[in-house]
């Protein structure tokens, strides 16, 4: 091990045990949504395995792991969805009670949970925005 590897800290990404503990909690994430009647009719006609293998890629990149998504950007997907402000609280509820049922640490919650507060607008459709 050189110096660098020694002082180096450990990615989010690391330190939640890599590309498994991901998948995991896309899995544990995507049962609580799909459950959750208010979310359930916006995954109506997508390909689960697809959107699975997506979020699972961008929550990489947001743990500081490995960049390899290719695919389209928040905005450009969300957009057309008309997802409101109450709906993506929700999905949020659901992204932060499953990290904490897999033991995520708190600091990797929080900055997870800021993520998210900076990409809402990306998101939430533009006429759903009041009071944010």
């Amino acid at each position: 091990m050189t110096v660098t590897e020694e002082t180096a800290p450990a990615s989010h990404f690391d330190r939640i045990g890599g590309a498994s503990s991901v998948k995991a909690a896309v899995e544990l994430f995507y049962d609580k949504v799909l459950a959750d009647p208010e979310l359930a009719d916006y995954f109506a006609d997508v390909d689960m395995a697809g959107q699975r293998r997506h979020l699972a890629l961008m929550l990489t990149v947001v743990l500081g792991g490995p960049n390899e998504y290719t695919g389209r950007g928040l905005a450009e997907a969300h957009q057309p969805l008309n997802i409101t402000v109450e709906h993506y609280a929700k999905v949020g509820e659901h992204l932060t009670v499953t990290l904490t049922e897999l033991g995520v640490p708190a600091d990797i919650l929080a900055d997870v949970q800021t993520v998210l507060g900076q990409v809402q607008g990306q998101v939430v459709a533009a006429g759903n925005r009041s009071g944010v």
